[in-house]
């Protein structure tokens, strides 16, 4: 029997943006729905998977029985359909094959539905036609969008979200009323059905944050603080979103961004010479994040590169540390964004060296900054200038090398050995770095291994070193 869930009635025509991973993540009803949904995010797993321009995805997974599963979503709902026999929504394999479509677009052959999938397309499009939505399919699907019914499905699932943090607001308040020292780790049942009330709601980034919550309880020494922390930030956010209206232009659709609304970069592509700062990944599970950070040396940009693989596949693009490439990169929006979508390229430059770097005592203020723009901001990039590693009784500090100020390393970046790399770079000298500096500290990326000047001094004009 064909399940289906929730959501509002697809667009009637007009790109819809693909979903990253975390998105998808996020609709998951639980945790074992996610982790089920992982190992099913790789196309090994599926045949005959398709997506059209209006926002439907579909594909065939192999079940245990031997009949393959028929799964298909609506994006822009979300709403989902599968012959399987489960009871959650999403279904794992509604989970599976959209994070296959989030880390592999290529997986994915445009144009038109099959039958067995058009039916459940074309009756929610059809109820979008009722509604007042020109009809879709055929030649009409392709045809511009109603602005009138795309600004009514924009309302209405801005109303579903409304009513999400209403709801999340009054959780908060009751949690507090009880007192968070009382909260024990019983109480993550809790967190996950407010989590899975988020997903109803459309609000996957509520639904994440939420579930953080429920993951520092009991999480060691000091737990109730940070979760205090971190019950203030949501509860910032939620109220953010309750009032965007009154929020300038740039931080209301860094709200929205935060929320978990589907955004795609906008704007006039930036073309410069980026030099490619660092690249790292970052498992959280089958999944991997990918940051990849550039420095144009024309505009002074910097830029975030992020993508995501699932079930064990390595995320797009791959590009060499040190390496300046001309490339076209297209902004996000948001204020203070620096997430950007690489376009065209160019051609490879010969390696530079290092961006303009500040002192050590002005990092912290670049932070603050930017968290005028985005209040959940964990971290801003900077490049350090003259500044030198040394060991303090609780971790490592960088000094500056002409004032007496220094900043503390974060502890993730102690424990890696990209900390003894830079030491040893170091030899007791000054050094250039890039990194992030945020409310933990700083966490080096890359460093430029310092040449000897004709003054006798040293300067930082040699190769980059990556540190993570």
């Amino acid at each position: 029997m064909l399940l289906s869930h929730g959501g509002e009635p697809s667009p009637t025509g007009g790109p819809v943006a693909r979903w990253s991973v975390e998105q998808v993540l996020a609709l998951a009803p639980d945790d074992a729905s996610r982790t089920a949904g992982g190992r099913l995010g790789a196309d090994t797993a599926w045949t005959g998977t398709g997506h059209d321009t209006a926002g439907a995805v579909w594909g065939l997974c192999g079940g245990s029985g031997g009949a393959a599963y028929r799964t298909v979503v609506d994006t822009t709902g979300p709403a989902y359909s599968c012959s399987c026999p489960s009871r959650k929504f999403p279904c794992k394999h509604a989970l599976g094959l959209l994070l296959l479509r989030a880390s592999d677009d290529a997986a994915f052959r445009p144009g038109e539905p099959p039958d067995w999938a058009a039916a459940w397309v074309g009756a929610r499009r059809g109820r979008a036609a009722k509604e007042g939505g020109p009809a879709t399919g055929g030649e009409a699907a392709r045809g511009p969008a109603d602005p009138a019914a795309a600004r009514k499905r924009a309302e209405r699932r801005a109303e579903r979200v409304t009513g999400g943090a209403q709801e999340l607001e009054q959780r908060l308040a009751d949690l507090l009323r009880g007192g968070l020292a009382a909260t024990d780790r019983a109480e993550y049942g809790l967190w996950e059905e407010t989590a899975a009330r988020m997903v109803d709601a459309q609000a996957p980034g509520l639904a994440a944050r939420v579930r953080e919550l429920g993951a520092i309880t009991g999480s060691g020494p000091g737990w109730p603080a940070r979760l205090l922390e971190e019950c203030g930030l949501l509860h910032l956010l939620d109220t953010a979103w309750l009032g965007r209206e009154r929020l300038p232009d740039p931080l209301a659709a860094t709200v929205r961004t935060r929320v978990g609304l589907p955004v795609s970069p906008e704007g006039a592509p930036v073309r410069d010479h980026w030099l490619v700062l660092a690249q790292y990944d970052t498992p959280d599970g089958r999944i991997v994040a990918r940051r990849i950070w550039l420095y144009g040396r024309e505009s002074g940009r910097t830029a975030l590169l992020l993508s995501f693989g699932a079930a064990g596949r390595s995320p797009a693009p791959a590009l060499p540390v040190g390496a300046t490439i001309d490339a076209e990169l297209t902004p996000y929006p948001g204020g203070g964004q620096l997430r950007a979508e690489l376009g065209e390229q160019f051609g490879t430059l010969a390696p530079a060296g290092p961006p303009p770097g500040i002192a050590a005592s002005a990092a912290p203020a670049v932070y603050g900054d930017a968290l005028r723009e985005d209040p959940w901001l964990d971290a801003r990039p900077v490049t350090l200038r003259d500044v030198i590693p040394v060991p303090v009784k609780d971790g490592w500090q960088l000094a500056d090398a002409h004032a007496d100020s220094a900043l503390p390393i974060a502890p993730a970046a102690v424990s890696r050995p990209g900390l003894w790399k830079l030491v040893a770079l170091s030899g007791g000298g000054p050094v250039t770095v890039f990194g992030e500096i945020g409310h933990r500290g700083f966490d080096p990326f890359a460093a430029w291994d310092p040449v000897e000047a004709e003054e006798g001094g040293r300067a930082p004009g040699g190769s980059i070193v990556p540190l993570v």
